[in-house]
């Protein structure tokens, strides 16, 4: 059995044509998308993360006002780029924003895509240290993330505190316990994957990786999962892992929908990312129902994940048409 969500890239324009036309807009919408999503019986709300875009850039405060608004779907983001986090406060929000969900957060981080500006994470004030690159930067962040959500104390208490403090060494508050167990790493290689399951990560693996191989997305993301599976037992966690992976798929019902994503059908490519990486870009699924039940069996990568994350375009209104239509 499977869970289905969907990641929506929370883009908002001023232009005319689109019905998401400000943060406010995308903010508010983004609420409606995921009540809309649990009362239909999806198991998921993810938000992708950007920031100087005109995006979700600031994923707690959205994901603390689903979690009040929501009482079972999980809530979630793919990914959050760790170049730009203070990783003690970002444990601090994440601890409250699961609080307030009831502890259905799943949190997706990661190194990050390319940004709006260059090198973005420095007007956040973060500098790699002498011979680290900025990816070295975000997998140390990280770490530390991980680790203070343990919830083990370990700063000094104060002797004169302003208020009474617990016994021994303290602790970032306030602390969600069972959260360190739902944070999901990003990966867009097989070793970043492999590197997720010996920390006790979940994976999320996108709608792109970097080439490793010259085979179809589908083919290479189903390897990379096997890797992080085999990194996670040879580690020894004693939970099961877990694994998602994106999909943009389009069911074609009706003439609104043809008119809409009929011509949306395409092929995977390969193209560059970044200046010196070549990666595999999955195809679009865009057709009938029983050709996408085909289509989407022989894709081995949704077949290894036990979860899969449907990509919803907002620029145009699309995701209020869809919900309120009833076929989510």
């Amino acid at each position: 059995m499977k869970k289905i969500g969907f990641l929506s890239f929370g883009h908002w324009s001023p232009s005319s044509q689109s019905q998401t036309r400000s943060a406010s807009d995308a903010l508010l919408q983004s609420i409606e998308l995921a009540v809309a999503a649990e009362e239909l019986g999806a198991d998921g709300a993810y938000f992708r993360v950007h920031h100087f875009a005109r995006q979700l850039g600031s994923p707690f405060p959205l994901l603390a006002a689903v979690g009040a608004k929501t009482s079972r779907i999980e809530i979630g983001t793919a990914v959050i780029d760790m170049r730009y986090e203070n990783p003690l406060y970002m444990a601090e929000d994440a601890g409250a924003a699961d609080l307030i969900a009831g502890g259905r957060l799943q949190l997706g981080i990661s190194r990050g895509s390319p940004e709006q500006v260059i090198d973005g994470w420095r007007y956040f004030g973060y500098e790699p240290q002498e011979g680290q690159s900025d990816a070295d930067m975000a997998r140390s962040h990280a770490e530390v993330f991980l680790e203070v959500l343990r919830g083990e104390g370990f700063a000094q208490p104060n002797p004169r505190p302003m208020f009474p403090n617990p016994p021994g060494m303290l602790r970032l508050e306030p602390f969600s316990a069972g959260l360190r167990d739902r944070i999901w790493w990003g990966a867009a290689t097989n070793a970043t994957a492999q590197w997720a399951g010996k920390l006790g990560m979940n994976l999320q693996s996108s709608t792109l990786k970097f080439d490793e191989g010259g085979q179809p997305l589908h083919i290479q993301q189903a390897e990379q999962i096997r890797a992080f599976r085999a990194a996670w037992k040879e580690a020894g966690h004693a939970r099961e892992p877990r694994v998602s992976v994106s999909r943009s798929i389009f069911a074609l019902v009706n003439d609104r929908d043809r008119a809409y994503f009929g011509s949306n059908g395409s092929e995977d490519h390969f193209g560059y990312i970044e200046p010196d990486k070549l990666a595999v870009f999955g195809r679009t699924y865009a057709a009938e129902p029983d050709v996408l039940i085909d289509q989407l069996r022989e894709d081995e990568a949704i077949a290894e994940a036990d979860t899969l994350l449907l990509t919803v375009p907002t620029s145009s209104g699309w995701t209020t048409m869809r919900m309120s239509s009833g076929r989510y």
